[in-house]
């Protein structure tokens, strides 16, 4: 029995071989095919595939993108000659003594104030020399180089670097402390590469953007990223319509240019959030163009003038005014004897329109005015009383002494106020955006006086 178990279990195996074989020999008859399927059997067992691209799997996964990073060397390269650093000297004087002492809690008549004027009055002022670094760009041949205006405020020594380490001096030709952008010039020793503006309004959120500046002093620094957003209010000026970018931006960087793939200036990088990582602000080249052709042609930028003053619609005031939409610059005043009076534009108008173009926001009307020649006549559509009616405006020439609120809440005031933002509502609880929040009040002024602290919200002046 025993023998008769392994004789079937030897036959059983050899009928299973041979079966095996039998499917083997169906797949290839021929020696030459038997041969081949071998080596190609042995290169499966040898070779490990190469794990495939990301840019294949996101493509066959339906998803949009399939390309490489880019590499930008080639376009730095031909940029960096149209990028300078810049480095000033200027003198800080100290007040005296006398000068700095605080407001007296005796007031006016304040008995130790002789004493301080007769021993205190005459003594000097104190004199130290301080160093600045910023960025610029080439925008003629000539030697005309666009930077900030705080990297050569109060500058009296101005020094202009090239890629080659060249050094020359330069002076001032032009500032605009309302938009922070300045001209300086020098005189090359031939032709310099000049860079070409782009147009920031076809920036997209998420497009390329290079940077090359003076960071710390360390020159020719290139940094990448992408625009992260458009339009920010930073509070600086009446004028602010940053383009915020996450390619890294730091002290030294400010005044130089932020250029798109095309190799374009498409903004001037101006401004960091200090306490934060890869927040950068640039001014829009479109608005720094038309400001930088002014100061380069006639040393200071002549703005057209309505005469009013905005507030931002939010969709609380539109409600409150009947309106079905947010979209609008809200007149908050009207200057007497200005453009805007003299046609009629009344305060609690809102103008929607600026001769054929939307008004979304207060920056979208104020950028359209200031750029528009003073003596041009231009159509503007306004909702008065819940109706729309169009007028006509001829544009004065921005006064010399005209001031913005924010300036004259900090002269007059002694404050400074920020526009409340959509984060401001979010960060302190607020039902609205009515109205401005203060950010700072001096010490001795008029607001603090009169009690207003910060983050009180200032709803109406007079």
């Amino acid at each position: 029995m025993r023998k008769f178990l392994v004789i079937f279990l030897i036959i059983t195996l050899t009928s299973s071989a041979m079966l095996a074989g039998c499917e083997r020999a169906e797949q290839s008859d021929k020696p030459a095919d038997r041969a081949k399927q071998q080596q190609n059997t042995a290169k499966q067992d040898t070779v490990v595939r190469e794990p495939e691209p990301v840019s294949t799997k996101l493509k066959s996964s339906g998803q949009p993108f399939n390309q490489q990073f880019p590499s930008f060397a080639d376009l730095v390269e031909s940029l960096k000659p149209s990028v300078v650093n810049i480095s000033t000297t200027n003198v800080v004087r100290r007040k005296g003594m006398f000068e700095n002492r605080p407001d007296s809690p005796f007031g006016q008549n304040d008995p130790f104030e002789e004493f301080f004027k007769k021993f205190f009055r005459d003594m000097p002022q104190q004199e130290r020399r301080g160093q600045g670094l910023g960025s610029g760009f080439i925008i003629s041949e000539d030697g005309y180089v666009v930077t900030n205006y705080h990297v050569v405020k109060n500058a009296e020594d101005i020094e202009v670097v090239l890629q080659d380490g060249d050094t020359f001096n330069a002076e001032v030709v032009g500032t605009d402390p309302k938009t922070d952008l300045a001209v300086v010039k020098f005189k090359p020793e031939g032709k310099l590469q000049s860079v070409k503006f782009g147009d920031s309004d076809n920036l997209r959120i998420g497009d390329w953007v290079i940077a090359i500046g003076n960071p710390f002093g360390f020159g020719y620094t290139v940094t990448s990223g992408i625009v992260s957003a458009k339009g920010r209010y930073l509070g600086l000026g009446v004028y602010d319509d940053f383009i915020q970018t996450d390619a890294s931006l730091n002290p030294g960087n400010s005044g130089g240019p932020l250029f798109d793939l095309q190799g374009q200036v498409v903004g001037v990088n101006t401004a960091i959030i200090a306490s934060g990582q890869g927040i950068g602000f640039s001014i829009p080249s479109n608005l720094a163009e038309f400001v930088i052709n002014q100061l380069k042609d006639n040393g200071k930028v002549v703005r057209g003038w309505l005469g009013i003053y905005l507030q931002q619609l939010t969709p609380e005031l539109a409600a409150t005014l009947g309106l079905k939409e947010d979209e609008g610059a809200l007149v908050a005043d009207v200057s007497p004897g200005s453009p805007a009076e003299k046609a009629g534009i009344k305060r609690g108008d809102v103008i929607v329109e600026y001769d054929g173009t939307n008004v979304e926001d207060v920056t979208d009307l104020t950028t359209m005015a200031a750029v528009t020649p003073p003596g041009e006549k231009v159509t503007i559509k306004l909702i008065e009383d819940g109706k729309t009616r169009d007028i006509e405006v001829t544009l004065g020439e921005y006064p010399e002494d005209e001031k913005d609120v924010q300036s004259e809440a900090r002269e007059t005031l002694g404050l400074v106020v920020r526009e409340i933002t959509p984060e401001i509502v979010q960060r302190f609880n607020l039902t609205d955006r009515q109205g401005v929040i203060v950010a700072r009040v001096e010490q001795g002024s008029i607001a603090s006086d009169a009690g207003i602290r910060p983050g009180d919200i200032i709803l109406e002046i007079n």
